[in-house]
């Protein structure tokens, strides 16, 4: 509690330092936009944008972002001319004292004389209705994303919320994605045009609750591919572009906290706790020290001397900690600071750090499938800090930016287990697990106008530094044969050898990535029409090393007497300094050179890619892109093969877009993409997953899959911020890679392999619009209602295995249907804003059956959220969140009965009743937040 109050006052502390050296200009006001083409979306580089009837003026930047500033408050007139282009005039845009008016722009081409002659002129209002309308429609691909302005407008608090308004995107778990049904196997991330490497050690999956929402410029998650997008996409690319140039100087701070109702205020227990780790450290005292004996030293046999020496360097505290549960705590500090120069060179950076820490409770998470009645209780102490650093400097033609994002996680958890082994007898097993997670990652990119046709040079490098690191994950069981129940010391320690209920498990991963990308583009005319080509050249390389060690303590005694009295010790004196002192434990590891590895993958990409109108209405998007991918793993085992793959792959996409009115569009699109395995996927190491009671292993034969993917899409804009849609598509999968359990031996493993045969197919809803339609009261038009709705067919040829219990089911992570749905109302002049969110996914397959057992389904969940936000005034707004306020259970089962629903029924084991993996209820989150911009 005392260093929870120092970090509150050193936040605080640092708080006033930076709002005292950030002084806003008092007396004036901001106009700035965007200028960008009506029918292509392209933005207009030099767009000369003045106030009308003035000398006073800038031209746009090379990303056709203009700022007029020094402007005393009242009405304007601006007036936005350009080469080839009608010029515009937009009156009644109003300045606001120490205020930034966003106005974007669209200009139309001038096809005649007489039209280049003519000023069209349009209020404010009119032209960010047509700004926002071009926006919408004028995607070179099938894409959904939201603007700055719009998660302005909303209560987000970081990407993964904003995510949640995306159609056909839902969020698992509070911060990973699933676009159309697929799991984040198929999907990929972007952060500011660099692909994001994974934030989670046994899955392809980034969380997406480390960046704040208020420092989002926008968000697009492409579902249809174009040549200038990675490949390795088949859901969704979802693309997070964060600011560089603010529009004006700021600070702003955030606090929030919340209640969940599982676990706030109830009895938390876990290992030694140390004030370090309310800031994400550990302090490397968890480590292996230094001078620790090796493998070969350990396997040889330490002498006595050494071997109570090692013993004794461990961490021995394992006694258990009880406190109750402190509320959820985040807070978010974020500034930002602009300067213009002469010749409309201007220098911006921006500032953030994030902090977060809870401590949740899964209670009576609840087991009964096989031979295992259990009931888990689970309690995690996670902290989260995040920091995001970006620069950016625009000059003439030209624009550098330098962007960085820093987030280190601390899950520290501590379980307990009980219950019984029909086969075998009672069980009490222990667990103490710590995973640290850092991401850093580094970006320049540079813009550049490399002539008077407009043409544009792209580039960018990146590096990202990842570290997983899991020290000292200790377990311990203790175990009572069905014959010693009535013996109050029946249960004894399994501690005469090493084993899944016996080890401390050290491993780290570590991973850097490097990547480089160059892009050409030149507008040109084909068709008596405006048109771009664009070139591209991408490189990316990862290397990563792997380490890990299985180590525990063997007793070593001969004495049966003896040992039982030492294993009927409870925990936190089982491994008492007494018996080490004595020479009663012998040091003992698990050697497995295979389960060590070094890997590297090297990716090489070019494209090819036309954007060219053929008459008024239709416009086309397409071309190639082919990459060379080689991926090396080496293990430190002779026994296993090195892991050499290399593919060539040649990646074509066409997007047609048809014009049929100025509110609606038909879309057709075809692209081939790809899909490769993790090298956590491709690595034969192999761990004992005490929370799947499984062993998690990788499959050294692992190919990449080939998807082909048809879209069809049609959309109408009834007005700007609105859309009704319909969608249709097709995916075929050739080696789909998916996880399965192989079931062959006692304990089961969760691998993965290529199925032979998958497909996938199915129809999409999405509509917003304000109810504006049913009356003209204000109520009806501060109310949207938008909804998406997905439903999807798969079918999958399982591997030519024989003896797997299936041989067609769906797809492992694809669900038959997505359902979101909500309503959004803002009253008091825009003050509160109410929004109310529904989310269902249908069941799916988490892991596809094997010899034994069918596969494991996640059951659907009807989730609601709640969100009440309130602005105090311009500077200050309070935000409610309520999340999953039904708080249904998460179930993973097997459908024995195979009656596609959950039917469960108590300690059930037989081979006729549904048997259940996993059962428990997360809780509610209840939680408040305040924030003010200085």
């Amino acid at each position: 509690m005392k260093s929870q109050l120092t970090l509150k006052k050193a936040f605080l502390i640092t708080i006033m330092v930076l709002s005292s050296a950030f002084v806003f200009a008092q007396g004036t006001g901001k106009i700035s936009g965007t200028v960008s083409d009506k029918k292509t979306g392209e933005t207009l580089i030099g767009v000369s944008v003045k106030i009308a009837g003035t000398t006073r003026g800038v031209a746009t930047d090379i990303d056709g972002k203009y700022t007029l500033s020094g402007l005393t408050p009242g009405k304007y007139a601006i007036e936005i001319s350009y080469v080839s282009y009608a010029t515009k005039k937009i009156t009644d845009v109003e300045v606001k004292e120490g205020t930034v008016t966003n106005l974007n722009v669209v200009m139309e081409e001038a096809n005649s004389q007489t039209l280049k002659q003519v000023v069209i002129t349009g209020s404010y209002k009119q032209e960010s209705v047509n700004a926002l309308y071009a926006q919408q429609k004028n995607s070179a691909s099938i894409s959904d994303g939201i603007s700055s302005e719009s998660i302005k407008r909303s209560p987000d608090r970081n990407t993964s919320d904003v995510l949640k308004r995306v159609s056909g995107a839902n969020i698992q778990d509070n911060k990973f994605v699933v676009i159309r049904g697929l799991g984040d196997r198929y999907n990929t991330a972007l952060l500011d045009h660099a692909e994001l490497p994974s934030t989670e050690p046994n899955r392809k999956a980034f969380s997406f609750d480390i960046v704040p929402s208020s420092l989002v410029d926008n968000l697009i998650i492409n579902k249809t591919a174009t040549p200038d997008l990675p490949g390795n996409f088949t859901g969704g690319a979802i693309q997070v572009i964060t600011k560089d140039v603010p529009d004006n100087d700021f600070v702003s701070i955030g606090i929030g906290a919340g209640y969940n109702t599982a676990s706030t205020f109830k009895d938390f227990i876990s290992g030694p706790r140390a004030g370090i780790n309310y800031l994400g450290f550990d302090g490397g005292n968890r480590e292996l020290a230094a001078n620790f004996p090796g493998t070969n030293a350990i396997s040889a046999g330490l002498d006595p001397a050494k071997n109570i020496a090692a013993i004794k360097t461990l961490p021995n505290d394992w006694n258990k900690y009880s406190m109750s549960a402190l509320p959820t705590q985040n807070y978010q500090l974020s500034l930002g600071k602009t300067k213009s120069f002469e010749n409309n060179k201007k220098l911006g950076a921006i500032f953030a750090l994030t902090y977060r820490n809870s401590q949740s409770i899964t209670p009576d998470l609840t087991r009964s499938f096989h031979v295992y009645n259990l009931v888990d209780n689970q309690y995690k102490f996670s902290t989260s800090l995040g920091a995001l650093a970006n620069f950016a400097y625009s000059y003439g033609n030209s624009k550098i930016t330098f962007k960085n994002i820093y987030n280190k996680v601390f899950d520290d958890t501590y379980l307990y287990r009980e219950g019984n082994d029909v086969s075998r007898g009672d069980i009490r097993f222990y667990a103490f697990d710590l995973l640290q997670k850092t991401l850093f990652k580094s970006t320049i990119e540079g813009n550049h106008k490399v002539s008077n046709k407009n043409d544009k040079i792209n580039w960018s490098l990146s590096f990202d530094d990842v570290l997983n690191d899991q020290p000292d994950q200790r377990k311990v069981e203790y175990f009572r044969n069905v014959a010693d129940r009535d013996d109050p010391n029946g249960f004894r320690a399994s501690i005469t050898g090493l084993g899944k209920a016996n080890t401390r498990l050290f491993s780290k991963m570590h991973e850097n990535g490097y990547a480089g990308t160059v892009n050409y583009s030149l507008p040109l005319t084909m068709f008596s029409k405006n048109a771009t080509f664009k070139a591209g050249l991408n490189s990316q390389y990862r290397d990563r090393d792997f380490d890990v060690r299985f180590i525990g303590l063997v007793l070593n005694t001969n004495d049966p007497t003896e040992a039982n009295d030492i294993r009927i010790r409870p925990l936190n004196t089982l491994f008492g300094n007494d018996l080490i002192n004595a020479g009663k434990y012998r040091l003992d590891e698990i050697a497995n050179a295979g389960d060590k590895y070094t890997a590297n993958t090297f990716n090489n990409a070019a494209y090819l890619m036309l954007d060219n109108k053929i008459g008024e209405k239709m416009r086309v998007v397409w071309g190639v892109r082919a990459e060379q991918f080689r991926v090396n793993l080496n293990t430190f085992s002779t026994l296993i093969d090195p892991i050499e793959q290399n593919y060539f792959d040649i990646l074509p996409s066409a997007n047609f877009t048809y014009s049929i009115t100025p509110k609606a569009n038909f879309r057709v699109s075809y692209a081939r993409t790809l899909a490769r395995p993790e090298l956590r996927e491709l690595a034969p190491f192999q761990y004992y997953d005490y929370e799947l009671l499984a062993i998690q292993a990788g499959n050294t034969h692992l190919k990449r899959a080939l998807i082909d993917n048809i879209d069809l899409r049609y959309e109408f804009y009834p007005s700007a911020g609105q859309i009704l849609s319909v969608s249709a598509f097709y995916k075929n999968f050739n080696n789909a890679i998916e996880s399965y359990i192989d079931d062959v031996n006692s304990t089961p493993i969760v691998s993965y392999f290529n199925s032979k045969k998958a497909s996938t197919y199915g129809i999409e809803f999405e509509g917003r619009k304000t109810l504006d339609f049913m009356g003209t009261a204000d109520f009806l038009k501060n109310t949207t209602l938008y909804a998406n709705v997905a439903i999807i067919k798969s079918k999958v040829e399982n591997p030519n295995n024989p003896q797997l219990l299936e041989k067609e089911r769906p797809m492992v992570g694809q669900a038959p249907y997505v359902i979101n749905a909500g309503i959004q109302h803002n009253l008091l002049q825009n003050k509160m804003g109410v929004n109310v969110l529904y989310n269902r996914v249908g069941r799916k397959i988490y892991k596809a059956g094997g010899q034994q057992f069918p596969s494991v389904w996640e059951n659907p969940r009807d989730v609601i959220d709640f969100q009440l936000s309130y602005k105090v005034s311009k500077k200050a707004e309070f935000k409610f969140n309520a999340g999953d306020i039904l708080n249904q259970r998460n179930v993973l089962y097997f459908d024995k009965d195979n009656s596609k629903t959950y039917n469960p029924v108590a300690n059930a084991t037989s081979s006729t009743n549904d048997q259940t993996i996993s059962s428990y209820k997360a809780g509610s989150n209840y939680s408040l937040s305040f924030s003010y911009v200085f």
